[in-house]
């Protein structure tokens, strides 16, 4: 049993990630989802948490508002992907819950305060914001992080926002630069993984055939979201993103990878954002971060469908 906070921005392939989460309460205990700005604007994302969580009939999960614009740079949304609420494709019903007094940054300080050493896992979807400044107000927190799972990064794919940078490292690369030096036990699920799980039609029907009301609503999002990487990639599904996080926790056997060295340019404007990721080892930089490569897409579908199939 993990002790679990999310960091995310859904985002449609998010929020299968958090429907796989809050789907597996034996395996996480979620003490709070903090939504951040990202694929959409802060107010859509706490929406969207909140959408994900009552298709769910899920009660009692603390949420949270992070920070709503990058450290220094200007906030880059993904509407052109997602659609203006960052959850279009699928008719939720209207919104009954509500965020949190306390802010996202206080919130993670707090958890993790009162957390045994290295006892809490971040679940990082998004940029980095919210994280950074958390670990910069209070740098003892490090301390009871056992580890940082990301979906973040590309070294064999490169970018997808520019042609150099991976979306959440780009939306705020200075954040990502705090966190890839923090200390902390870091697990990067990047673009070369996800691009390696696409969504077929086959896997898609999957979902809706599950005969559930959370399967029809992940057929109908990822088919909505699919439309913009379709036509840009012309492969036979667009990429799965966001349930890289949850899977690593629950099978990480289907990932391989290596230690390596991994820092994001900050300085350049033609390459902002960009993972310089040492996967060869050429330098004696310190290895920050465990770097998957490949995943074993079939076992994965497999795992995804079973854990929606949970859901009512």
């Amino acid at each position: 049993m993990r002790d679990l906070i999310c960091i995310t921005d859904p985002g449609q392939e998010q929020a299968v990630a958090l429907l796989s989460i809050v789907a597996s309460p034996h395996d996480f205990t979620v003490l709070g989802i903090i939504a951040s700005a990202g694929n959409t604007t802060l107010d859509h994302t706490v929406e969207n948490v909140f959408k994900v969580l009552e298709l769910a009939g899920v009660e009692g999960v603390p949420v949270y508002k992070g920070v709503p614009q990058p450290l220094l740079r200007p906030l880059v949304t993904a509407a052109h992907v997602h659609g203006e609420t960052g959850l279009d494709g699928y008719d939720f019903p209207p919104v009954v819950g509500t965020p949190e007094e306390e802010s996202g940054v206080s919130a993670l300080i707090r958890l993790c305060r009162a957390a045994p050493p290295h006892s809490i896992t971040i679940a990082q979807f998004s940029s980095m914001t919210t994280l950074a400044v958390a670990l910069s107000e209070a740098p003892d927190i490090a301390g009871h992080i056992a580890e940082i799972v990301m979906m973040a990064g590309a070294y064999f794919e490169v970018g997808n926002i520019t042609p150099a940078a991976e979306f959440n490292i780009y939306v705020d690369p200075h954040a990502a630069a705090i966190v890839l030096g923090s200390g902390i036990r870091l697990v990067m699920l990047p673009l070369d993984i996800t691009h390696q799980l696409r969504n077929t039609r086959a896997r898609l029907d999957a979902f809706s055939a599950l005969g559930n009301e959370c399967g029809r609503a992940v057929d109908q999002l990822l088919t909505f979201s699919e439309t913009f990487d379709l036509a840009k990639y012309g492969w036979d599904g667009a990429p799965l993103h966001g349930p890289v996080v949850p899977l690593y926790l629950l099978r990480p056997e289907l990932f391989h990878g290596r230690q390596i060295n991994a820092r994001v340019e900050t300085g350049s404007e033609l390459t902002m954002g960009m993972l310089v990721a040492d996967y060869w080892q050429i330098t004696d930089l310190p290895r920050n971060v465990f770097y998957a490569r490949d995943v074993d897409a079939d076992p994965f579908y497999e795992e995804l469908t079973a854990r929606i199939a949970r859901l009512r």
